[in-house]
């Protein structure tokens, strides 16, 4: 263990000064050793917008990640004109990304690099991955159509239940599995990305229901979930992998229903559309198939339906798809039962993937397909904001030692390893508890030595 008097490079035999661990002496170290996020990245521009934020494509600047590609999210601000008003507090979609994605490790989920806290803005560094599911099949798609081939298709569904196992198998539900959160790196491999909608499933106090009320995005809702349910599974996930290998072969979503928006949100409004055109391909559900069916809050709306049958296998036909073992596959991915619905571990058993052409670990590896590579925005690069203009070329100016409010508390350089340093007598009440909830997730996760579901 280090001897005190040594610390902070103090010479023998002498002691650390009375306010060496005070708040001010304390506060001008961690400013002096601070780095900015545009001192380590050389931002090119952004390549998505959301509700979230952006996210900027960038390159490594610093010896340790020279020239190496990333893929920077910022998560959106209380702003005007990209100027911070006031701080409000972490959202909880932004504490849960954080707090799993610092834990898991998986090469078919995408990595987190750290996070930054800088300026009152949050941003997480990710390995860059050139494409996504939903950029390629517009490819396929446009202007003619141009059928992925079987190859590419097996090894992309492989690899997406290689990193949902993974997710499940460690009591994570991913809850917005859908061809734009599925990304694809210049080699070749999957990524399962966007874990801002993930919830651990085990040891729950309350529904899964009563703190997300809207999950998954809509075409890709499981049937489960449009009826109202206040307790799910891993089952909602599988549906959406069904969703997505059916948009792979067709390349255009199976059940593309228009969404009902909430009036308020104390009220949640019945999903018809969707579960109409649901029921149009795979026939009205009944209580002989699906047993528990009559227990969903939303059971009632059934009443207003017309009678259809079954038509998977006809859509299937009529999409080109010739193989019986994809379509078995897809019909048990697409279960109305979330009980009898395939789980993703057996899934990755299934016949299907035992036939040639077999699954590869590069998606292109058998594609003479050239994909252009992500839009790049320049317009917007300034990742900072405008209000850091006149500090860009002073970067001392960037970290000045007056805060304005809570967040400049936290150290802003946040490795895999993820120590904050937080004067809780300086936040809210509010802003205690989503740091509190966001520190007990990072101390007791421990998905790499979890053990796998029965």
């Amino acid at each position: 263990m280090s001897n005190p008097q040594y610390w902070n490079g103090q010479q023998p035999g002498r002691m650390a000064p009375n306010n060496f661990f005070s708040l001010e002496p304390y506060r001008q170290r961690k400013d002096a050793s601070r780095v900015s996020i545009i001192e380590k990245y050389d931002v090119l521009g952004y390549i998505a917008a959301g509700t979230y934020g952006k996210v900027y494509k960038a390159v490594g600047k610093q010896h340790a990640n020279l020239n190496q590609l990333y893929a920077i999210k910022k998560f959106k601000s209380d702003s005007k004109d990209n100027q911070v008003l006031h701080y409000t507090g972490i959202s909880q979609s932004a504490i849960r990304e954080m707090s799993l994605c610092k834990e898991i490790n998986h090469q078919n989920i995408s990595t987190l690099k750290e996070i930054i806290l800088e300026n009152k803005s949050i941003y997480m560094v990710f390995e860059f991955a050139e494409y996504d599911l939903l950029q390629i099949i517009h490819y396929h798609s446009h202007p003619e159509i141009k059928p992925i081939n079987k190859s590419s298709l097996k090894s992309i569904m492989f690899q997406i239940l290689q990193g949902l196992t993974f997710l499940h198998e460690n009591w994570i539900l991913h809850r917005d599995l859908k061809p734009a959160n599925i990304m694809v790196t210049q080699n070749g491999v999957i990524k399962i990305g966007d874990l801002g909608l993930a919830r651990r499933f085990n040891n729950q106090l309350q529904t899964l229901y009563t703190g997300d009320k809207v999950v998954v995005t809509i075409w890709y809702r499981a049937p489960e979930l449009l009826l109202g349910a206040r307790h799910y599974t891993p089952a909602v996930d599988l549906w959406a992998v069904g969703c997505i290998l059916a948009e792979l072969l067709s390349l255009r979503p199976l059940f593309k229903g228009e969404e009902t928006k909430m009036d308020n949100k104390k009220h949640m409004p019945f999903q018809e559309n969707q579960l109409l055109k649901i029921m149009q391909i795979l026939g009205t559900p009944t209580v002989n198939e699906w047993p528990t069916l009559n227990k969903y809050p939303e059971y009632h709306q059934l009443q207003r339906f017309t009678m259809f049958p079954s038509n998977l296998k006809a859509w299937y036909t009529n999409n080109g798809g010739v193989d019986e073992d994809c379509l078995d596959f897809l019909s048990k991915l697409l279960i109305y039962d979330p009980n009898v619905r395939i789980n993703s571990l057996n899934s990755m058993s299934h016949e299907w993937f035992k036939q040639d052409p077999l699954p590869v670990s590069n998606i292109f590896a058998n594609s003479t397909m050239k994909y252009p590579k992500r839009r790049i925005h320049k317009g917007d690069n300034d990742i900072l904001g405008p209000v850091n203009n006149n500090n860009n070329n002073n970067n001392n100016n960037i970290y000045s030692n007056k805060r304005k409010t809570n967040l400049n508390n936290i150290q802003p350089n946040l490795n895999m390893g993820m120590n904050m340093n937080i004067n809780m007598n300086d936040l809210t009440s509010s802003q205690k508890r989503n740091f509190a909830s966001f520190m007990n997730n990072s101390s007791n996760i421990g998905f790499e030595n979890a053990k796998r579901r029965n």
